[in-house]
């Protein structure tokens, strides 16, 4: 909080937060609605929220609102949904505290709700808020929320596919146990989402993330297979996207190249995946030229037992850029790095 805010701070504000917080905790259940909505209203309208998010939990108001949580009540669950993510916005300290008083198993239950539409897009956006801190994602993923949220992948509105994905791609950063298992139906609807979003942003690097995950299962390989356009949409992604997105999304091809070589190689081929490959080698992060190399090995008519002269290395790659329109500089290149390989010896990718 900087000296301009602090300096606004007076008691009547701290009077204001006691009067509240009393009604949120003694009141009745329309008392407890109406402060809630006061709460929500305080920390979204006043420039000292972020002292007002500390100021209200200090006060013992979480508690309380996760209980609300818990109400039949649409409106008090509605009004403490609003409350509880202003106060977890920017502080972490509220969103630990929040799901030590229990708000996720509410929250799951309410990701189940198909007759409250904007219980459950309130819900989505609570979970992903929560996930955003490292100690909440494994009781998050723990809970059941991670195959609903792929059913809102399908299902659910603009914003609330949107804050699934965020919220999945939040779950599956935790350093800690359990590991995210995605269910290969969440394939379709993110192959779509991918579609839809401009492959350089930072949606469709979560986007990407998460297929990369589900790539490493046979289940999810085969969705991607017959997914409308799920290849393509890749290779697509590969020659437009972020460094981000595209090492995300050759890592995915190469999953499906290297589980079975002459099952995917025309697949991916037919999809002219070989320009974005070549420049990849040259332009991409450290981890997606190697994983672009080792595909295009895979690609390749024939898979050599010993390693390559370099005269054979240099054919190779005068028969993969007869393919393509590549520069030149661009085959001499990825002829040096191929060379400079080769040299080294081969080694395995780590999926």
């Amino acid at each position: 909080m900087g000296e301009e805010e602090e300096e606004r701070w007076n008691p009547k504000k701290q009077t204001l937060i006691d009067e509240i917080s009393d009604k949120m905790i003694n009141g009745d259940l329309l008392t407890k609605i109406q402060a809630a909505r006061e709460i929500r209203s305080m920390i979204r309208n006043r420039n000292s929220s972020v002292k007002l998010r500390v100021k209200f939990a200090a006060a013992g108001v979480i508690q309380p609102l996760v209980l609300l949580l818990c109400s039949g009540h649409h409106d008090a669950r509605e009004a403490s949904l609003l409350a509880l993510l202003n106060l977890a916005s920017r502080n972490d300290r509220n969103k630990e505290q929040i799901v030590t008083c229990g708000a996720i198993p509410p929250l799951v239950k309410l990701l189940r709700f198909q007759n409250a539409d904007d219980l459950r897009e309130l819900a989505t956006a609570a979970i992903l808020t929560l996930s955003a801190s490292p100690p909440n994602k494994p009781p998050i993923a723990a809970s059941g929320a991670i195959p609903l949220l792929v059913q809102i992948l399908s299902c659910g509105s603009v914003q609330g596919r949107v804050d699934a994905v965020t919220a999945l791609h939040n779950l599956s950063t935790s350093k800690e146990p359990p590991t995210i298992v995605l269910d290969a139906n969440a394939v379709p609807p993110l192959i779509n989402l991918l579609k839809e979003c401009k492959k350089y942003s930072k949606f469709a690097d979560k986007t990407t993330a998460l297929i990369e995950i589900i790539a490493k299962s046979q289940e999810g390989r085969t969705a991607i297979t017959n997914a409308k356009d799920g290849i393509l949409t890749l290779v697509e992604t590969i020659e437009d996207g972020s460094l981000v997105s595209t090492e995300h999304a050759v890592g995915a091809l190469l999953a499906l190249c290297l589980s079975s070589r002459s099952k995917y190689r025309e697949l991916i081929l037919k999809e002219g995946a070989i320009p974005g490959l070549l420049r990849l080698t040259v332009d991409g992060t450290h981890e997606s030229r190697f994983k672009a190399r080792t595909l295009l090995d895979l690609l390749r008519e024939s898979l050599p037992e010993k390693r390559p002269s370099s005269s054979v290395l240099e054919k190779m790659v005068r028969e993969i850029a007869a393919r393509v329109d590549v520069s030149e500089k661009t085959e001499k290149i990825v002829l040096q790095d191929m060379v400079e390989r080769s040299k080294k010896g081969s080694s395995e990718v780590m999926l």
